[in-house]
C-alpha cells in the first residue's frame, strides 16, 4: 500500500533534482544532467518531459531553460511540500495500545 507513495515520492525527487540542474545551470541538456545525477538517460528524458508539460522548463538549441512559471512553482514548492509532510505525519498510528491477535 505505500511501496507506490515511495516510488511517487522518488520519482518527484528526481524531477525536482533536473528542475534544480535547470535553474542552476541553464542551457542544459540530457547528457550532462544525467552524468551529473547518475539517472539513466531515459529517466532524465521522462523528468524534463514531465517539467516541459508543467511548464516548468522548456527546450532550447542549447537545453532546457526554465520557463516565466518556474520562479512561482518554486516560491509555492516548499509551503507545498510542508503540507504534505504536515498530512503525512497526522496519518501516523502511535501510541495505540499493543494490538492484539
Amino acid at each position: 500500500m505505500i511501496d507506490r507513495l515511495e516510488k511517487e515520492v522518488d520519482m518527484l525527487e528526481r524531477h525536482l533534482q533536473v528542475l534544480k540542474m535547470v535553474i542552476e545551470n541553464e542551457p542544459i541538456g540530457i547528457v550532462k544532467m544525467s552524468n551529473e545525477t547518475g539517472y539513466p538517460h531515459h529517466k532524465v528524458r521522462y523528468s524534463l518531459r514531465v517539467l516541459e508539460e508543467e511548464n516548468l522548463i522548456e527546450p532550447s538549441s542549447q537545453g532546457a531553460i526554465k520557463t516565466e512559471r518556474t520562479a512561482e512553482f518554486v516560491d509555492e514548492l516548499d509551503g507545498k511540500i510542508d503540507d504534505i509532510v504536515d498530512k503525512l505525519e497526522g496519518m501516523k498510528i502511535e501510541d495505540v495500545a499493543e494490538i492484539e491477535g
